[in-house]
Protein backbone atom coordinates (compact mmCIF):
# COMPACT_ATOMS: atom_id res chain seq x y z
CA UNK A 1 0.00 0.00 0.00
CA UNK A 2 1.19 3.53 -0.79
CA UNK A 3 0.27 6.20 1.71
CA UNK A 4 -0.74 9.45 -0.03
CA UNK A 5 1.09 12.21 1.84
CA UNK A 6 1.64 14.63 -1.04
CA UNK A 7 -0.51 15.13 -4.13
CA UNK A 8 0.01 17.27 -7.26
CA UNK A 9 -3.24 18.45 -8.91
CA UNK A 10 -3.32 20.15 -12.32
CA UNK A 11 -6.62 19.93 -14.15
CA UNK A 12 -8.06 21.83 -17.09
CA UNK A 13 -11.39 20.07 -16.57
CA UNK A 14 -12.14 20.97 -12.97
CA UNK A 15 -15.27 18.82 -12.62
CA UNK A 16 -15.29 17.29 -9.14
CA UNK A 17 -11.80 18.61 -8.42
CA UNK A 18 -12.65 20.60 -5.29
CA UNK A 19 -14.39 17.60 -3.69
CA UNK A 20 -11.44 15.37 -4.62
CA UNK A 21 -8.90 17.81 -3.14
CA UNK A 22 -11.01 18.24 -0.02
CA UNK A 23 -11.05 14.47 0.46
CA UNK A 24 -7.27 14.25 0.05
CA UNK A 25 -6.72 17.10 2.50
CA UNK A 26 -9.02 15.48 5.05
CA UNK A 27 -6.78 12.40 4.90
CA UNK A 28 -3.73 14.52 5.67
CA UNK A 29 -2.31 14.96 2.17
CA UNK A 30 -0.45 18.14 1.23
CA UNK A 31 -1.80 19.64 -1.99
CA UNK A 32 0.50 21.08 -4.68
CA UNK A 33 -1.00 22.83 -7.65
CA UNK A 34 -0.55 25.32 -10.50
CA UNK A 35 -2.24 28.38 -12.00
CA UNK A 36 -6.00 28.30 -12.27
CA UNK A 37 -6.27 25.00 -10.42
CA UNK A 38 -4.48 26.42 -7.35
CA UNK A 39 -6.62 29.55 -7.52
CA UNK A 40 -9.87 27.55 -7.56
CA UNK A 41 -8.80 25.33 -4.65
CA UNK A 42 -7.65 28.30 -2.60
CA UNK A 43 -10.93 30.13 -3.21
CA UNK A 44 -12.72 26.98 -2.03
CA UNK A 45 -10.97 27.25 1.33
CA UNK A 46 -8.25 24.64 0.81
CA UNK A 47 -4.60 25.00 1.76
CA UNK A 48 -2.56 24.78 -1.45
CA UNK A 49 1.14 25.10 -2.10
CA UNK A 50 2.08 26.56 -5.50
CA UNK A 51 4.42 24.48 -7.64
CA UNK A 52 6.42 27.66 -8.34
CA UNK A 53 7.12 27.91 -4.59
CA UNK A 54 8.41 24.34 -4.56
CA UNK A 55 10.60 24.72 -7.66
CA UNK A 56 11.79 28.26 -6.95
CA UNK A 57 10.84 29.26 -10.50
CA UNK A 58 7.76 31.20 -11.62
CA UNK A 59 5.51 29.92 -14.36
CA UNK A 60 7.13 30.86 -17.68
CA UNK A 61 6.10 31.54 -21.28
CA UNK A 62 2.43 32.27 -20.63
CA UNK A 63 2.10 29.09 -18.61
CA UNK A 64 3.79 26.78 -21.13
CA UNK A 65 6.40 25.91 -18.48
CA UNK A 66 5.08 25.15 -15.00
CA UNK A 67 5.87 21.64 -13.81
CA UNK A 68 8.83 20.74 -16.05
CA UNK A 69 11.43 20.80 -13.28
CA UNK A 70 13.70 18.22 -11.55
CA UNK A 71 12.19 19.03 -8.16
CA UNK A 72 8.77 17.93 -9.43
CA UNK A 73 9.78 14.99 -11.59
CA UNK A 74 12.38 13.80 -9.12
CA UNK A 75 9.65 13.63 -6.49
CA UNK A 76 7.46 11.60 -8.84
CA UNK A 77 10.03 9.27 -10.44
CA UNK A 78 12.11 8.31 -7.41
CA UNK A 79 11.83 4.60 -6.60
CA UNK A 80 10.91 4.24 -2.96
CA UNK A 81 12.62 0.83 -2.80
CA UNK A 82 15.94 2.19 -4.14
CA UNK A 83 18.10 3.64 -1.32
CA UNK A 84 20.20 5.63 -3.79
CA UNK A 85 17.04 7.29 -5.19
CA UNK A 86 15.79 8.26 -1.77
CA UNK A 87 19.26 9.50 -0.78
CA UNK A 88 19.33 11.70 -3.90
CA UNK A 89 15.97 13.23 -2.95
CA UNK A 90 17.24 13.99 0.55
CA UNK A 91 20.50 15.42 -0.77
CA UNK A 92 18.66 17.84 -3.04
CA UNK A 93 15.84 18.68 -0.68
CA UNK A 94 13.15 17.04 -2.81
CA UNK A 95 10.01 15.65 -1.18
CA UNK A 96 8.31 12.61 -2.78
CA UNK A 97 4.99 13.08 -4.56
CA UNK A 98 2.62 10.15 -4.05
CA UNK A 99 -0.33 11.06 -6.24
CA UNK A 100 -0.62 13.00 -9.50
CA UNK A 101 -4.02 14.07 -10.85
CA UNK A 102 -4.00 15.68 -14.30
CA UNK A 103 -6.82 16.52 -16.73
CA UNK A 104 -5.16 17.46 -20.02
CA UNK A 105 -5.80 20.54 -22.15
CA UNK A 106 -8.91 19.87 -24.27
CA UNK A 107 -7.14 19.38 -27.60
CA UNK A 108 -9.71 16.90 -28.96
CA UNK A 109 -12.64 19.13 -28.03
CA UNK A 110 -10.91 22.17 -29.55
CA UNK A 111 -10.25 20.60 -32.97
CA UNK A 112 -13.80 19.23 -33.09
CA UNK A 113 -15.13 22.81 -33.35
CA UNK A 114 -15.83 23.84 -36.96
CA UNK A 115 -13.36 26.39 -38.32
CA UNK A 116 -10.96 26.32 -35.36
CA UNK A 117 -7.73 28.16 -36.16
CA UNK A 118 -4.57 26.09 -36.36
CA UNK A 119 -2.81 28.42 -33.88
CA UNK A 120 -5.55 27.83 -31.30
CA UNK A 121 -5.34 24.07 -31.81
CA UNK A 122 -1.55 24.08 -31.37
CA UNK A 123 -1.86 26.08 -28.15
CA UNK A 124 -4.13 23.34 -26.77
CA UNK A 125 -1.39 20.71 -27.11
CA UNK A 126 -0.52 19.89 -23.52
CA UNK A 127 3.19 19.26 -22.79
CA UNK A 128 3.60 19.33 -19.02
CA UNK A 129 0.43 17.32 -18.39
CA UNK A 130 1.38 14.22 -20.43
CA UNK A 131 4.90 14.40 -18.95
CA UNK A 132 3.49 14.32 -15.42
CA UNK A 133 1.12 11.49 -16.31
CA UNK A 134 3.80 9.34 -17.93
CA UNK A 135 6.23 9.90 -15.06
CA UNK A 136 3.66 8.92 -12.45
CA UNK A 137 2.45 5.93 -14.49
CA UNK A 138 6.01 4.69 -14.98
CA UNK A 139 6.50 4.76 -11.22
CA UNK A 140 3.16 3.09 -10.44
CA UNK A 141 4.96 0.91 -7.90
CA UNK A 142 5.03 3.99 -5.67
CA UNK A 143 2.82 6.68 -7.23
CA UNK A 144 -0.87 6.84 -8.13
CA UNK A 145 -1.93 8.71 -11.28
CA UNK A 146 -5.46 9.96 -11.91
CA UNK A 147 -6.34 11.16 -15.42
CA UNK A 148 -10.11 11.48 -15.46
CA UNK A 149 -12.55 13.21 -13.08
CA UNK A 150 -14.69 10.07 -13.32
CA UNK A 151 -11.97 8.25 -11.35
CA UNK A 152 -12.10 10.60 -8.36
CA UNK A 153 -14.94 8.92 -6.41
CA UNK A 154 -13.46 5.40 -6.55
CA UNK A 155 -9.98 6.62 -5.62
CA UNK A 156 -11.33 8.61 -2.67
CA UNK A 157 -13.47 5.70 -1.53
CA UNK A 158 -10.43 3.39 -1.37
CA UNK A 159 -8.34 6.04 0.38
CA UNK A 160 -11.01 6.54 3.02
CA UNK A 161 -11.50 2.81 3.52
CA UNK A 162 -7.76 2.20 3.96
CA UNK A 163 -6.88 5.28 5.97
CA UNK A 164 -5.16 7.14 3.14
CA UNK A 165 -3.48 4.40 1.08
CA UNK A 166 -3.96 2.87 -2.40
CA UNK A 167 -3.23 -0.75 -3.25
CA UNK A 168 -0.70 -1.88 -5.85
CA UNK A 169 -3.54 -3.30 -7.96
CA UNK A 170 -5.28 0.08 -8.03
CA UNK A 171 -2.08 1.90 -8.94
CA UNK A 172 -1.41 -0.56 -11.78
CA UNK A 173 -4.93 -0.13 -13.12
CA UNK A 174 -4.65 3.66 -12.96
CA UNK A 175 -1.27 3.50 -14.73
CA UNK A 176 -2.77 1.43 -17.54
CA UNK A 177 -5.56 3.98 -17.96
CA UNK A 178 -2.96 6.77 -17.90
CA UNK A 179 -0.83 5.37 -20.72
CA UNK A 180 -3.95 4.69 -22.73
CA UNK A 181 -5.02 8.31 -22.24
CA UNK A 182 -1.67 9.75 -23.38
CA UNK A 183 -1.70 7.39 -26.38
CA UNK A 184 -5.16 8.65 -27.32
CA UNK A 185 -4.07 12.24 -26.89
CA UNK A 186 -0.96 11.85 -29.05
CA UNK A 187 -2.93 9.96 -31.71
CA UNK A 188 -5.43 12.83 -31.93
CA UNK A 189 -2.60 15.35 -32.33
CA UNK A 190 -0.86 13.25 -34.99
CA UNK A 191 -4.12 12.84 -36.92
CA UNK A 192 -4.78 16.58 -36.78
CA UNK A 193 -1.30 17.60 -37.88
CA UNK A 194 -1.30 15.20 -40.79
CA UNK A 195 -2.85 16.76 -43.88
CA UNK A 196 -5.51 14.15 -44.41
CA UNK A 197 -6.87 16.05 -47.40
CA UNK A 198 -3.91 14.59 -49.24
CA UNK A 199 -4.95 10.98 -48.66
CA UNK A 200 -4.74 9.11 -51.97
CA UNK A 201 -7.88 8.28 -53.90
CA UNK A 202 -6.21 6.49 -56.80
CA UNK A 203 -3.84 3.57 -57.13
CA UNK A 204 -1.08 5.89 -58.42
CA UNK A 205 -0.72 7.69 -55.09
CA UNK A 206 2.68 8.87 -53.90
CA UNK A 207 4.61 6.14 -52.00
CA UNK A 208 4.58 8.12 -48.74
CA UNK A 209 0.96 9.26 -48.93
CA UNK A 210 0.01 6.81 -46.17
CA UNK A 211 1.83 6.77 -42.82
CA UNK A 212 4.32 3.97 -42.14
CA UNK A 213 2.70 3.41 -38.74
CA UNK A 214 -0.97 3.75 -37.92
CA UNK A 215 -2.17 4.06 -34.32
CA UNK A 216 -5.93 4.09 -33.81
CA UNK A 217 -7.89 4.88 -30.67
CA UNK A 218 -11.66 4.84 -30.63
CA UNK A 219 -14.47 5.80 -28.31
CA UNK A 220 -17.27 3.34 -27.70
CA UNK A 221 -20.51 4.71 -29.10
CA UNK A 222 -22.75 1.83 -28.12
CA UNK A 223 -22.65 -1.76 -26.88
CA UNK A 224 -24.58 -4.06 -29.23
CA UNK A 225 -26.88 -6.92 -28.31
CA UNK A 226 -24.56 -9.42 -30.00
CA UNK A 227 -22.23 -9.80 -32.97
CA UNK A 228 -22.84 -11.52 -36.30
CA UNK A 229 -24.20 -14.44 -34.26
CA UNK A 230 -25.79 -14.49 -30.80
CA UNK A 231 -22.76 -16.18 -29.20
CA UNK A 232 -20.50 -13.26 -30.26
CA UNK A 233 -20.31 -9.99 -28.34
CA UNK A 234 -19.91 -6.68 -30.18
CA UNK A 235 -19.77 -2.90 -29.87
CA UNK A 236 -19.78 0.14 -32.16
CA UNK A 237 -16.81 2.53 -31.93
CA UNK A 238 -15.97 5.93 -33.43
CA UNK A 239 -12.34 6.54 -34.29
CA UNK A 240 -11.00 9.14 -31.87
CA UNK A 241 -10.51 12.49 -33.57
CA UNK A 242 -12.72 11.48 -36.49
CA UNK A 243 -16.09 13.01 -37.38
CA UNK A 244 -19.35 11.57 -36.10
CA UNK A 245 -20.67 10.38 -39.45
CA UNK A 246 -22.45 7.32 -40.75
CA UNK A 247 -23.36 4.78 -38.09
CA UNK A 248 -21.38 6.64 -35.42
CA UNK A 249 -23.85 9.53 -35.75
CA UNK A 250 -26.86 7.32 -34.97
CA UNK A 251 -29.20 8.45 -32.23
CA UNK A 252 -31.59 5.73 -31.07
CA UNK A 253 -35.14 6.90 -30.42
CA UNK A 254 -36.98 3.64 -29.83
CA UNK A 255 -36.66 -0.12 -29.63
CA UNK A 256 -34.28 -2.73 -28.21
CA UNK A 257 -30.52 -2.41 -28.51
CA UNK A 258 -29.27 -3.10 -32.05
CA UNK A 259 -27.09 -6.06 -32.94
CA UNK A 260 -23.95 -6.08 -35.11
CA UNK A 261 -25.96 -7.16 -38.17
CA UNK A 262 -28.50 -4.38 -37.68
CA UNK A 263 -25.79 -1.83 -38.37
CA UNK A 264 -23.99 -3.71 -41.19
CA UNK A 265 -28.02 9.26 -50.89
CA UNK A 266 -30.25 10.88 -53.20
CA UNK A 267 -31.21 14.53 -53.89
CA UNK A 268 -34.98 13.94 -54.05
CA UNK A 269 -37.13 12.08 -51.52
CA UNK A 270 -35.79 8.53 -51.45
CA UNK A 271 -36.29 5.29 -49.54
CA UNK A 272 -34.10 2.20 -49.37
CA UNK A 273 -34.53 -1.31 -48.01
CA UNK A 274 -31.30 -2.99 -46.90
CA UNK A 275 -30.77 -6.68 -46.19
CA UNK A 276 -27.40 -8.11 -45.19
CA UNK A 277 -25.71 -4.76 -45.91
CA UNK A 278 -26.95 -4.66 -49.53
CA UNK A 279 -29.91 -2.79 -51.06
CA UNK A 280 -32.82 -5.02 -52.06
CA UNK A 281 -35.32 -2.22 -52.59
CA UNK A 282 -35.03 1.44 -53.51
CA UNK A 283 -37.38 4.12 -54.76
CA UNK A 284 -37.79 7.81 -55.43
CA UNK A 285 -40.97 9.84 -55.13
CA UNK A 286 -42.59 13.18 -54.56
CA UNK A 287 -42.69 12.28 -50.84
CA UNK A 288 -40.87 9.73 -48.71
CA UNK A 289 -44.13 7.79 -48.50
CA UNK A 290 -44.24 7.51 -52.31
CA UNK A 291 -40.57 6.56 -52.35
CA UNK A 292 -41.13 3.82 -49.76
CA UNK A 293 -44.05 2.34 -51.70
CA UNK A 294 -41.75 1.90 -54.69
CA UNK A 295 -38.89 0.60 -52.55
CA UNK A 296 -41.18 -1.94 -50.90
CA UNK A 297 -42.53 -3.04 -54.30
CA UNK A 298 -38.95 -3.70 -55.43
CA UNK A 299 -38.86 -6.74 -53.14
CA UNK A 300 -41.83 -7.19 -50.79
CA UNK A 301 -40.36 -10.51 -49.63
CA UNK A 302 -36.84 -9.47 -48.60
CA UNK A 303 -38.07 -6.38 -46.74
CA UNK A 304 -39.13 -8.73 -43.92
CA UNK A 305 -36.63 -8.30 -41.10
CA UNK A 306 -34.74 -5.70 -43.10
CA UNK A 307 -33.55 -2.14 -42.55
CA UNK A 308 -35.58 0.73 -44.00
CA UNK A 309 -34.26 4.25 -44.38
CA UNK A 310 -35.48 7.50 -45.88
CA UNK A 311 -33.58 10.71 -46.61
CA UNK A 312 -36.25 13.16 -45.47
CA UNK A 313 -38.24 13.67 -42.27
CA UNK A 314 -40.04 10.38 -41.62
CA UNK A 315 -43.80 10.93 -41.45
CA UNK A 316 -46.94 8.95 -40.70
CA UNK A 317 -47.30 7.97 -44.35
CA UNK A 318 -44.10 5.91 -44.07
CA UNK A 319 -45.24 4.20 -40.87
CA UNK A 320 -48.64 3.37 -42.39
CA UNK A 321 -46.93 1.94 -45.48
CA UNK A 322 -45.07 -0.47 -43.20
CA UNK A 323 -48.21 -1.60 -41.36
CA UNK A 324 -48.17 -5.40 -41.20
CA UNK A 325 -44.52 -5.57 -42.27
CA UNK A 326 -41.86 -6.46 -39.73
CA UNK A 327 -38.62 -4.52 -40.09
CA UNK A 328 -35.66 -4.52 -37.71
CA UNK A 329 -34.58 -0.89 -38.12
CA UNK A 330 -36.08 2.40 -39.28
CA UNK A 331 -33.82 5.40 -39.81
CA UNK A 332 -34.23 8.95 -41.05
CA UNK A 333 -32.48 12.31 -40.59
CA UNK A 334 -35.51 13.49 -38.59
CA UNK A 335 -38.87 12.20 -37.38
CA UNK A 336 -42.34 13.68 -37.24
CA UNK A 337 -43.42 13.32 -33.57
CA UNK A 338 -46.66 11.62 -34.62
CA UNK A 339 -44.73 9.07 -36.68
CA UNK A 340 -42.42 8.26 -33.78
CA UNK A 341 -45.38 7.93 -31.42
CA UNK A 342 -47.05 5.51 -33.86
CA UNK A 343 -43.90 3.39 -34.12
CA UNK A 344 -43.61 3.27 -30.33
CA UNK A 345 -47.25 2.22 -30.09
CA UNK A 346 -47.44 -0.35 -32.88
CA UNK A 347 -43.88 -1.57 -33.49
CA UNK A 348 -42.38 -2.41 -30.11
CA UNK A 349 -39.44 -4.34 -31.55
CA UNK A 350 -38.45 -1.87 -34.25
CA UNK A 351 -35.27 0.11 -33.58
CA UNK A 352 -35.83 3.74 -34.57
CA UNK A 353 -32.80 5.94 -35.28
CA UNK A 354 -31.98 9.45 -36.34
CA UNK A 355 -29.15 9.35 -38.87
CA UNK A 356 -27.80 12.47 -40.66
CA UNK A 357 -27.91 12.19 -44.46
CA UNK A 358 -25.80 15.24 -45.34
CA UNK A 359 -23.09 14.06 -47.74
CA UNK A 360 -21.41 17.47 -47.63
CA UNK A 361 -20.75 17.00 -43.92
CA UNK A 362 -18.56 13.99 -44.63
CA UNK A 363 -15.85 16.14 -46.20
CA UNK A 364 -12.79 14.82 -48.03
CA UNK A 365 -10.99 13.43 -44.97
CA UNK A 366 -13.05 10.35 -44.21
CA UNK A 367 -11.06 7.12 -43.93
CA UNK A 368 -12.45 3.58 -43.77
CA UNK A 369 -10.78 0.82 -41.75
CA UNK A 370 -11.37 -2.88 -42.06
CA UNK A 371 -9.81 -5.71 -40.13
CA UNK A 372 -8.16 -8.65 -41.84
CA UNK A 373 -6.49 -11.66 -40.27
CA UNK A 374 -3.44 -10.28 -38.48
CA UNK A 375 -3.83 -6.71 -39.66
CA UNK A 376 -5.86 -3.74 -40.79
CA UNK A 377 -6.77 -2.24 -44.16
CA UNK A 378 -7.27 1.52 -44.57
CA UNK A 379 -8.58 3.46 -47.53
CA UNK A 380 -10.09 6.83 -48.32
CA UNK A 381 -13.88 6.50 -48.27
CA UNK A 382 -15.67 6.04 -51.61
CA UNK A 383 -17.60 9.32 -51.63
CA UNK A 384 -17.33 9.93 -55.37
CA UNK A 385 -20.62 10.61 -57.10
CA UNK A 386 -21.48 10.38 -60.77
CA UNK A 387 -19.93 13.17 -62.84
CA UNK A 388 -22.36 13.90 -65.65
CA UNK A 389 -19.66 15.75 -67.58
CA UNK A 390 -17.43 12.69 -67.41
CA UNK A 391 -19.94 10.31 -69.00
CA UNK A 392 -18.98 9.02 -72.43
CA UNK A 393 -21.58 7.73 -74.88
CA UNK A 394 -19.88 4.76 -76.57
CA UNK A 395 -22.85 3.25 -78.41
CA UNK A 396 -24.28 4.41 -81.74
CA UNK A 397 -27.51 5.41 -80.02
CA UNK A 398 -27.25 7.97 -77.21
CA UNK A 399 -29.55 7.56 -74.21
CA UNK A 400 -32.74 9.58 -74.11
CA UNK A 401 -33.23 12.16 -71.37
CA UNK A 402 -35.52 9.73 -69.52
CA UNK A 403 -32.94 6.96 -69.81
CA UNK A 404 -30.23 9.27 -68.44
CA UNK A 405 -32.32 9.95 -65.32
CA UNK A 406 -32.93 6.21 -64.85
CA UNK A 407 -29.26 5.38 -65.43
CA UNK A 408 -28.21 7.80 -62.74
CA UNK A 409 -30.61 6.22 -60.25
CA UNK A 410 -29.50 2.68 -61.16
CA UNK A 411 -25.82 3.65 -60.86
CA UNK A 412 -26.26 5.07 -57.38
CA UNK A 413 -27.99 1.88 -56.22
CA UNK A 414 -25.28 -0.30 -57.80
CA UNK A 415 -22.61 1.64 -55.92
CA UNK A 416 -23.96 0.24 -52.64
CA UNK A 417 -24.61 -3.34 -53.78
CA UNK A 418 -22.03 -6.07 -53.28
CA UNK A 419 -19.81 -6.82 -56.26
CA UNK A 420 -20.32 -8.15 -58.86
CA UNK A 421 -23.43 -5.95 -59.02
CA UNK A 422 -26.01 -5.74 -61.77
CA UNK A 423 -28.98 -3.44 -61.17
CA UNK A 424 -32.14 -3.09 -63.25
CA UNK A 425 -34.23 0.02 -62.58
CA UNK A 426 -36.67 2.56 -63.89
CA UNK A 427 -36.24 6.24 -63.21
CA UNK A 428 -37.72 5.88 -59.72
CA UNK A 429 -37.72 2.21 -58.70
CA UNK A 430 -35.26 -0.63 -58.28
CA UNK A 431 -36.60 -3.55 -60.33
CA UNK A 432 -33.97 -6.24 -59.85
CA UNK A 433 -30.54 -6.61 -58.30
CA UNK A 434 -27.97 -9.35 -58.55
CA UNK A 435 -24.94 -8.94 -56.30
CA UNK A 436 -22.21 -10.75 -54.44
CA UNK A 437 -21.77 -13.41 -57.11
CA UNK A 438 -18.51 -14.84 -58.39
CA UNK A 439 -19.26 -13.69 -61.94
CA UNK A 440 -21.21 -10.91 -63.56
CA UNK A 441 -23.27 -13.22 -65.77
CA UNK A 442 -24.87 -14.90 -62.75
CA UNK A 443 -25.58 -11.47 -61.22
CA UNK A 444 -27.42 -10.45 -64.41
CA UNK A 445 -29.45 -13.65 -64.39
CA UNK A 446 -30.35 -13.25 -60.71
CA UNK A 447 -31.46 -9.61 -61.18
CA UNK A 448 -33.86 -10.69 -63.93
CA UNK A 449 -35.04 -13.80 -62.11
CA UNK A 450 -35.82 -11.91 -58.89
CA UNK A 451 -37.73 -9.22 -60.77
CA UNK A 452 -39.85 -11.73 -62.67
CA UNK A 453 -40.56 -13.81 -59.56
CA UNK A 454 -42.00 -10.66 -57.99
CA UNK A 455 -44.04 -9.82 -61.07
CA UNK A 456 -41.97 -6.77 -61.99
CA UNK A 457 -41.54 -5.81 -65.61
CA UNK A 458 -37.95 -5.86 -66.90
CA UNK A 459 -38.78 -4.55 -70.36
CA UNK A 460 -38.00 -0.84 -70.57
CA UNK A 461 -35.61 -0.86 -67.63
CA UNK A 462 -32.03 0.39 -67.65
CA UNK A 463 -29.03 -1.52 -66.35
CA UNK A 464 -26.09 -0.46 -64.17
CA UNK A 465 -22.96 -2.53 -63.64
CA UNK A 466 -20.59 -1.55 -60.83
CA UNK A 467 -17.54 -2.64 -62.89
CA UNK A 468 -16.88 -3.31 -66.56
CA UNK A 469 -18.39 -6.24 -68.46
CA UNK A 470 -15.51 -8.69 -68.97
CA UNK A 471 -17.50 -10.45 -71.70
CA UNK A 472 -20.59 -9.64 -73.72
CA UNK A 473 -22.63 -12.50 -72.21
CA UNK A 474 -23.96 -10.48 -69.24
CA UNK A 475 -24.97 -7.66 -71.56
CA UNK A 476 -26.78 -10.12 -73.88
CA UNK A 477 -28.81 -11.40 -70.92
CA UNK A 478 -30.08 -7.97 -69.80
CA UNK A 479 -30.75 -6.93 -73.40
CA UNK A 480 -32.91 -9.99 -74.01
CA UNK A 481 -34.78 -9.14 -70.77
CA UNK A 482 -35.76 -5.78 -72.28
CA UNK A 483 -33.22 -3.31 -70.88
CA UNK A 484 -32.83 -0.32 -73.19
CA UNK A 485 -29.74 1.43 -71.80
CA UNK A 486 -26.63 0.50 -69.83
CA UNK A 487 -24.19 2.39 -67.63
CA UNK A 488 -20.84 0.82 -66.73
CA UNK A 489 -17.27 1.98 -65.97
CA UNK A 490 -15.63 0.63 -69.13
CA UNK A 491 -11.95 -0.20 -69.25
CA UNK A 492 -12.08 -3.88 -70.25
CA UNK A 493 -9.82 -5.21 -73.00
CA UNK A 494 -13.08 -6.49 -74.51
CA UNK A 495 -14.82 -3.10 -74.48
CA UNK A 496 -15.07 -3.10 -78.32
CA UNK A 497 -16.84 -6.48 -78.19
CA UNK A 498 -19.23 -5.32 -75.45
CA UNK A 499 -19.99 -2.04 -77.23
CA UNK A 500 -20.64 -3.93 -80.46
CA UNK A 501 -23.12 -6.15 -78.59
CA UNK A 502 -24.90 -3.03 -77.29
CA UNK A 503 -25.21 -1.74 -80.84
CA UNK A 504 -26.53 -5.12 -82.04
CA UNK A 505 -29.30 -4.94 -79.45
CA UNK A 506 -30.00 -1.24 -80.07
CA UNK A 507 -28.94 -0.37 -76.51
CA UNK A 508 -27.64 3.03 -75.47
CA UNK A 509 -24.41 2.65 -73.49
CA UNK A 510 -22.49 5.19 -71.43
CA UNK A 511 -19.25 4.66 -69.55
CA UNK A 512 -18.28 6.43 -66.33
CA UNK A 513 -14.55 5.74 -65.99
CA UNK A 514 -15.36 5.18 -62.31
CA UNK A 515 -15.67 1.78 -60.65
CA UNK A 516 -17.52 1.04 -57.40
CA UNK A 517 -16.43 -2.40 -56.18
CA UNK A 518 -17.82 -3.20 -52.73
CA UNK A 519 -16.69 -6.35 -50.95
Amino acid sequence: MTRIRRALLSAHDKSGLVEFARGLAALGAEILSTGGTAKLLRESGLAVRDVSEVTGFPELLDGRVKTLHPVIHGGILARRDAPEHMAALERHGIAPIDLVAVALYPFERTIARPGVARAEAIEQIDVGGPTLIRAAAKNAASVAVVTDPAQYPAVLAELRASGGSLSAATRERLAHDAFRRTAQYDAAIAAYLRDRDALPTRAAAEPDAWPLRLALEADRVQELRYGENPHQSAALYRVRGGPAVGLTALRQLHGPDPSYNNLLDFDEPAAVVVKHASPCGAGLGATVGDALRRAKASDPVSIYGGIVGVNRRLDLDVVKELAGTFVEVLFAPAWEPAALDEVRRTKKKVRAFELPCDRAALGPRLVEYRSVLGGLLAQSADLADLDEAGLAVVSRRPPTDAERVALRFAWRVAKHAKSNAIVLATRDQLIGVGAGQTNRLDSARIAILRARELGLETAGTVCASDAFFPFRDGLDVVARAGATAVIQPGGSVRDPEVIAAADEHGLAMVTTGLRHFRH
